[in-house]
This record gives C-alpha cells, structure tokens and sequence, in this order.
C-alpha cells in the first residue's frame, strides 16, 4: 500500500509529521492493505493563518483494487486530529465498501450444493 501526503503551504511542520502520519494510516488501515494498492491524504488549513476551531481538514482517499476510489473528510483543530477522524471514517467505510463485495447476501447459493 503506497501512502502520499500533500498539504497546502499553510500547514507547518509538515516534515516531521510525515513518518507519524505514514505509521497512523498503515496501522489504522492494516487489515485492509492487501485490498488497498494506494492511500492519498491531503491536508490544507480552511482559514490559511486566520485561526479559528476546527479549521484543519484532512481529505483521504484510498484506492481499492477493482473498484472505484473511496474518499473521507473530516475536519479538527490540528492536523493530528483531522487525520485521526479521517482514519477512523475510511475504516468504516473501507468495512463497508469491501464487506459488500466479499459477501454475498443470504449467504451460499444453492446451486453450490453437493446433489445427494
């Protein structure tokens, strides 16, 4: 799973927050990443040097194989937080998304029966 980080020139620190974020999505993301070939973040401060609450918002987007990508948004009052709530959003989703491709409903056909 290929993880990349964008941010807009308003978010500072960037660099040392990179390899903390990298661990965050593949931890919070693990079980899925044998169905995930790509993650994109993108973190951009709303109200640029203003300030104000809940003004951090963290965009991602994964890419499932096979199917179309999957986005999530949330925003906080830092960019730790944004990209928390934004990871704990995609696992739900991704639960959701890849639950409904891998199981069928009513569980197995009956045409996939032994005959007697």
């Amino acid at each position: 799973m290929r993880i990349q980080i964008n941010t807009d020139d308003n978010i500072e620190g960037i660099d040392s927050l990179t390899s903390r974020f990298e661990a965050e999505i593949a931890g919070g993301l693990s079980r899925f990443s044998d169905q995930i070939t790509a993650v994109e973040v993108h973190l951009s401060d709303e109200n640029a040097g203003k300030g104000g609450s809940d003004d951090k918002r963290c965009l991602l987007e994964a890419r499932p194989t096979g199917s179309a990508p999957v986005a999530v948004r949330h925003q906080a009052a830092t960019p730790d937080e944004a990209l928390s709530g934004a990871v704990q959003k995609m696992q739900r989703k991704l639960q959701s998304e890849l639950g409904r491709r891998n199981h069928a409903k009513g569980g197995p056909s009956i045409r996939d029966m032994d005959p007697l």
